[in-house]
């Protein structure tokens, strides 16, 4: 039951949805270790269920860590092509690579 990262980003919605099932059937700890790990936000996944009061609870945390996970994987994404910020990025925000060096 116990899943890596990169194991969860491999899962697919309706395997996700029943990881989180047995999770709150068998070991609800082990679900909040995951949320904090990949850092869900504990408020905005009360909202939801707060929310949603009808809807499957497993459903609605899959929605939650799937959008989380796809933040995690673009981020990733964004500064792994070359282990620096984009430059892009660096110009929107006034700064360049003789300013980064500096730190």
């Amino acid at each position: 039951m116990e899943k890596t990262f990169s194991e969860l980003e491999q899962l697919g919605p309706s395997d996700l949805i029943v990881f989180i099932n047995e999770c709150i059937q068998h070991d609800f700890n082990k679900l909040v270790q995951l949320l904090y790990r990949i850092d869900v936000s504990e408020e905005k996944l009360k909202y939801i269920l707060q929310l949603n009061p009808n809807e499957d609870a497993a459903k609605l945390i899959a929605a939650v860590i799937l959008e989380r996970l796809a933040a995690t994987k673009a981020a990733r994404a964004s500064f792994s092509k070359s282990g620096k910020i984009d430059q892009a990025a660096s110009d929107k925000n006034g700064t360049n690579d003789e300013a980064l060096e500096r730190f």
